[in-house]
Parts: C-alpha cells; structure tokens; sequence
C-alpha cells in the first residue's frame, strides 16, 4: 500500500509544498507505508488537474490519499466533487485529512462496527467541509469584484 500524497495551491506565488513535512510525518506517525508525492499550483475549482489526474491514475486499491485539509483537495461545485468522491471511491482509496483526526482514527480501529460508524461521519464532514471550502471562494470572489468596483477599478477590454 502507497500513501499518495497530494499537495495544491492555487496560484506559482504560493508555495504548495509548505505542508509536506506535516504529511509525511503524519504518514509516519499513522505507519502507512511509502509515500508518493503529488505537487501542483492549480485552482481548485477545477477538477481537471494534472497532477491530482495523475494521483487517481496511478493510485491502487488501498492506497492513501493524504492531504492537508478538504479545500487542499476540492473547492468544486457540489456535481465535481461528487464526481472526485465517485473516483476516489472507484479507485479504494482511503481519504486521510491532516486536519481532521476522525479521518486517522478509521485507519487505526479493528472495529467493523466503529469503522462503519467513522465512516460515515467522516463522509459526513468531507461533504460538509467541501461545500464550505467551495463557498468561502465564491464569497471571496464577490468581495474582490466588490472592492474593485468601489474603487472605480474597469477591467480592460470593457
């Protein structure tokens, strides 16, 4: 089994790599084996990303995926990240999210009735922590249109 890495900024002036070490010593610390490190500077409100394609190509039933935290992996619309989930899913990955410990604690308990129990709480707050990451971005967007439009600011070509 691989731990499938996978790291993502929005845009080159970010630094998409500033949480490797926490991930890799997350990985560690849960004992999961090799890991395999999936870089890249790219929207997340795109679901067709070359590195994160990648990922889900070469990744093996069992495999882990580890990111940082649920925007990290998705601020897509509620169809795209459905869409993601079915692939991930598709795929027998198991989701392990630095940020949110439920997600190590499925991968430590022997308990079918616990792991069906975490299971479903974890998809629980996956969805909800999606749908928040997806609205923080569009208010932040309207903010941005907002201030430029307050400030008198015209996009060139209009």
């Amino acid at each position: 089994m691989t731990t499938r890495i996978y790291l993502r900024a929005s845009t080159k002036d970010q630094d998409a790599q500033r949480a490797l070490n926490q991930l890799d010593d997350l990985n560690q610390t849960l004992k999961l084996g090799e890991s395999v490190t999936y870089i890249e500077n790219f929207s997340g409100t795109k679901l067709d990303r070359p590195e994160l394609n990648k990922l889900l190509t070469e990744a093996n039933q069992g495999d882990t995926l580890m990111v940082e935290s649920v925007d990290r992996l998705s601020r897509l619309s509620q169809a795209d990240f459905q869409e993601l989930k079915r692939r991930i899913q598709e795929k027998g990955l198991r989701l392990v999210v630095a940020d949110l410990p439920t997600t190590h604690q499925l991968i430590q308990t022997n308990d079918s009735i616990t792991s069906s129990i975490l299971d479903l709480i974890n998809n629980m707050l996956i969805d909800l922590l999606a749908t928040m990451a997806r609205l923080d971005n569009e208010k932040r967007i309207e903010r941005i249109k907002q201030g430029l439009e307050r400030s008198g600011y015209k996009p060139s070509g209009k």
